[in-house]
């Protein structure tokens, strides 16, 4: 058998490695659209913007590891099309490669804004040359405005303050992640941006750019200009899926699967990482979860299916964020609840939220700063904990007054 993985990041290679740890010893095939050999992608918006970082990004497996796989990795090759009846992925330089199992694992395609391609200096964050770039922008003194302050965004804006930049971040929101985390808890992250020197402007979005081949000023729907020395877009991101698009996979808010990653109608193809939409078997619904955690999750979980093993069990959606020396950590769904549970602020380093349904279960919950909470936290998510049991577990680790 022949698995072909289109896509070389964490999903694509640790899909290499749990298929290895589960016996299978056939043939794999990884493209990679990049050059560089599969780095992780976190350490885009984090490490690699340090002020002492050598721009090496941070490798998902080393040299002799990647040999002990024994994997064909092909590097710098673009998949064109898939020929779902002849079993074959089309490239942009090495021709056709045919399959038995196809995974697909291409991530998502950050989303810009109109023009932006028009100026030298905006960017986006998703490549090690997208964070190179990045970091020769960052020196004393220079002005950077950030549209959009969901993680990347916020990411962003820390690691250009620890730079010495001026820093102007623009949401349209609110307050930043207010649909996801709730506007109480968008306003404390907005206080940590404030505190650390950040200007904010909430409830507004770019209206255009002004310059010639450079951007000067970010123009805002109410009317103000922002001075810049460069800009970077953080609002989000869609399925890198346009590829698939006459191959008869469904396509709907990344690649249909059912709770197996199977691709809807494929018995063949699998989906993992951000561009699955999965039938979650926890919430019994279909779900596309962009975090780093759910692509490892996914390895697991196809190469249990493939080789006939018992699946893994299922896990809850994490996601983690480092801002301003301070480790944010969120579990569960809060956009599913209502933030009902609160102590701390994001300043202050204590800041913990549970959110609750209408059925008063806690669903999700945020912590600031306590690894030791959190886990606690997911344990009693995963349970079905109601308010009452997580709200004098959060108040038994407040410091005193809280």
């Amino acid at each position: 058998m022949h698995v072909v993985i289109v896509g070389a990041s964490v999903a694509g290679i640790r899909t290499v490695q749990a298929l290895r740890a589960q016996g299978y010893g056939g043939r794999i095939t990884v493209l990679g659209d990049e050059l560089y050999p599969p780095y992780d992608k976190p350490p885009l918006s984090k490490e690699m913007l340090d002020p002492d970082a050598d721009g090496s990004p941070v490798e998902l497996v080393d040299a002799q590891t990647l040999e002990a796989l024994s994997v064909d990795l092909r590097l710098g090759v673009r998949a064109t099309a898939v020929d779902t009846d002849a079993k074959v992925v089309s490239t942009d330089s090495i021709g056709e490669i045919a399959y038995d199992t196809l995974v697909i694992a291409t991530g998502m395609s950050p989303r810009t804004l109109p023009e932006a391609d028009r100026f030298a200096n905006v960017y986006t964050i998703r490549t090690v040359d997208d964070a190179r770039a990045l970091h020769a922008e960052l020196s004393v003194g220079r002005r950077v405005v950030v549209i959009g302050a969901g993680f990347i965004g916020a990411e962003f804006a820390s690691a250009a303050r620890s730079h010495g930049v001026a820093v102007t971040l623009v949401e349209a929101q609110e307050a930043p992640l207010a649909a996801q985390l709730g506007a109480s808890v968008g306003i404390t992250l907005a206080e940590l941006h404030s505190h650390n020197g950040v200007q904010i402007h909430t409830g507004v979005r770019c209206a255009g750019f002004t310059g010639d081949g450079r951007v000067t000023a970010v123009n805002l729907s109410d009317g103000h200009s922002l001075p810049a020395d460069f800009v970077v877009v953080g609002i989000g991101a869609s399925p890198a899926v346009d590829w698939l698009k006459s191959s008869g996979i469904e396509l709907d808010n990344g690649i249909r699967c059912d709770a197996t990653l199977r691709a809807k109608g494929c018995h063949d193809i699998y989906a993992a990482g951000d561009v699955a939409y999965r039938e979650h078997p926890t919430y019994g619904e279909p779900m596309r979860i962009e975090h780093w955690t759910n692509a490892n999750d996914h390895a697991a979980i196809i190469a249990a299916d493939l080789l006939g093993a018992a699946p893994p069990r299922p896990t809850l959606p994490y996601v983690w964020s480092d801002q301003y020396g301070k480790r944010i950590q969120i579990v569960g769904r809060p956009a599913a609840g209502v933030p009902t549970i609160r102590t701390g602020t994001a300043v202050t380093g204590d800041l913990v939220v549970g959110y609750t349904d209408s059925h008063g279960v806690v669903v999700g919950a945020l912590v600031v700063d306590n690894p030791r909470l959190l886990m606690k936290l997911r344990r009693a998510i995963t349970a079905g904990a109601d308010r009452a049991e997580v709200e004098a577990a959060v108040l038994a680790t407040a410091p005193a007054g809280a």
